[in-house]
């Protein structure tokens, strides 16, 4: 894991932070010998989508859908979520506008010209969303999964009632990811895993075993002041904020837009996802919806791999990259 340091940021809303640490991984070729993918990670994720233990590993590698032996693979740290001990105490702050235009700091300072790709899921999804509007003309592709421009009044009450459960609670971390876990899945997504069975060692339900061990993992692996603020970040998503207007917004975007829904999905519903893409084809061409069909609703992005993979590999077959196309920029 590699760092950038950036200087004298101010926030969105007028906050200055004298120094934030932006780290990041790539896997795959050099950067600028390659064309550049750019992974964003979503609310527990980080920089570590590839390798053994890599969290997106079965969609990017040598020979896999996004193929490391023929593009760079960036995927930047939200800053404040914890994964190279950065923390942000005071995380209101912070929005997804000021997350793009960090990432954006990152790309130039990492010399990129263009982008071949932006891809992200959930919250991933929405800071790719920010970062095609900022820089219309910096990615071909732009691809958020199971996301939206903007938080709808449905994710933002999710994210208050997990505000509240992380304030209140004895137990913020577990309890905030019980919850969750049952907005990330379906009643037929449990209902299938589990059919009201009962654990052999407890009297307790497998259901309540399965949250229990959810709840308690995160509780290892991440912070509350980190999941405070990634929850947060969720609130925050709106490309139209400065212009008042989705279409002003988006007007200017080249990219190749693919919008990935899920059928069953209960947190960035599909609906919205549909309704941004009817309104969006009222002025451009080149943009694409693809959907998902799983019964495990918002987490199939993590889940359906085989219906992911084939909905993105026509998007990274396109090409076959020559590495004399790219200039390399050696970086300190």
């Amino acid at each position: 894991m590699k760092t950038i340091n950036i200087s004298h940021y101010k926030t969105e809303s007028g906050f200055v932070f004298d120094h934030i640490p932006l780290s990041y991984e790539c896997f795959g070729r050099p950067l600028n010998q390659a064309p550049v993918v750019l992974v964003n990670h979503a609310l527990t994720g980080n920089s570590h989508i590839a390798g053994d233990d890599g969290w997106w590993n079965t969609l990017i590698g040598e020979g896999k859908c996004i193929d490391t032996t023929q593009f760079s693979v960036l995927c930047f740290n939200v800053p404040g979520n914890g994964y190279n001990g950065f923390l942000i105490e005071n995380y209101t702050d912070l929005s997804v506008l000021d997350v793009a235009q960090l990432f954006l700091k990152g790309i130039d300072i990492l010399q990129i010209e263009s982008l071949f790709a932006v891809i992200g899921g959930s919250l991933g999804g929405t800071i790719a969303w920010q970062l095609a509007a900022l820089r219309p003309q910096l990615v071909q592709h732009l691809i958020p999964i199971a996301s939206d421009w903007k938080a709808s009044d449905w994710v933002i009450a999710q994210c208050r009632i997990q505000k509240q459960i992380l304030k209140h609670s004895e137990k913020p971390l577990q309890d905030a990811r019980m919850h969750a876990m049952t907005f990330y899945r379906t009643p037929q997504s449990l209902g299938e895993k589990f059919n009201r069975r009962r654990q052999e060692s407890t009297s307790i339900y497998a259901v309540e075993s399965w949250l229990f061990y959810h709840g308690k993992r995160l509780e290892t692996r991440f912070q509350l002041q980190a999941y405070q603020l990634m929850n947060h970040l969720l609130t925050t998503a709106n490309i139209a904020r400065q212009t008042g207007n989705f279409i002003a917004s988006v007007k200017d975007i080249a990219a190749s837009v693919h919008l990935i829904g899920i059928n069953t999905d209960g947190f960035y519903t599909n609906d919205e996802i549909l309704d941004t893409y009817k309104l969006f084809s009222k002025i451009k061409t080149n943009l694409y919806y693809h959907q998902i069909n799983s019964i495990h609703g918002h987490d199939a992005f993590l889940i359906e791999f085989d219906q992911l993979s084939t909905i993105l590999s026509p998007i990274f077959q396109q090409i076959t990259p020559k590495k004399q196309q790219y200039e390399c920029a050696t970086i300190e």
